[in-house]
């Protein structure tokens, strides 16, 4: 148990049976009245974002999280294997968990498994990761109507806006957030 005065961002909140993690958290003191603590939360299982405001001070059950640092295996079309860097545990995980981090999974990459009472709840991956471009058309000089992009496919299968200079076969920095190009990478 703990505060809402010791929430983090990242933190992991047992709510009504429900975990939610702590997005963002602001301490608020009206003018008039107790204190209180602003929270956005996002539920683990739904993926839903809520807000909720708690008085300060109220005693909030937090969820203990194990993150481990494990390797991607491969996928064997029902679920994605991935194994523990220290005992080589495998554990298998389902797609929906695994969910939009599919899209930047190699094998032999490391990503973080957070699990609760031996269930896996999500898969974190680093905030960019450096991909080859699979395919994309060719730029032509002076097309600026898409706004100096282009589509291009990553050596993962997902698709991508680019800008016109890049080529087939290019390493290229993507952010795992939110699938923008951030850069290319020189060899």
């Amino acid at each position: 148990m703990a505060t809402t005065n010791d929430l983090k961002n990242g933190m992991v909140l047992k709510l009504d049976g429900q975990l939610w993690q702590v997005m963002w958290f602001q301490h608020h003191k009206p003018g008039k009245g107790g204190a209180v603590v602003r929270t956005k939360l996002r539920g683990i299982e739904s993926g839903k974002t809520v807000d909720k405001t708690f008085n300060a001070d109220v005693k909030v059950e937090v969820a203990s999280v194990d993150k481990r640092t494990m390797q991607y295996l491969y996928n064997d079309g029902t679920s994605y294997i991935f194994m523990d860097n220290t005992d080589y545990e495998q554990l298998e995980i389902a797609p929906e968990i695994v969910g939009d981090a599919s899209n930047f999974l190699l094998e032999q990459q490391e990503a973080i498994v957070a699990t609760n009472e031996g269930r896996v709840l999500y898969i974190e991956l680093p905030a960019s990761v450096e991909l080859l471009i699979e395919y994309t058309e060719p730029g032509l000089q002076g097309d600026r109507s898409s706004g100096g992009t282009k589509p291009a496919r990553l050596e993962t299968g997902h698709e991508i806006q680019v800008p016109l200079f890049i080529t087939n076969g290019e390493k290229v920095k993507v952010d795992t957030r939110d699938s923008s190009y951030l850069g290319r990478v020189n060899s």
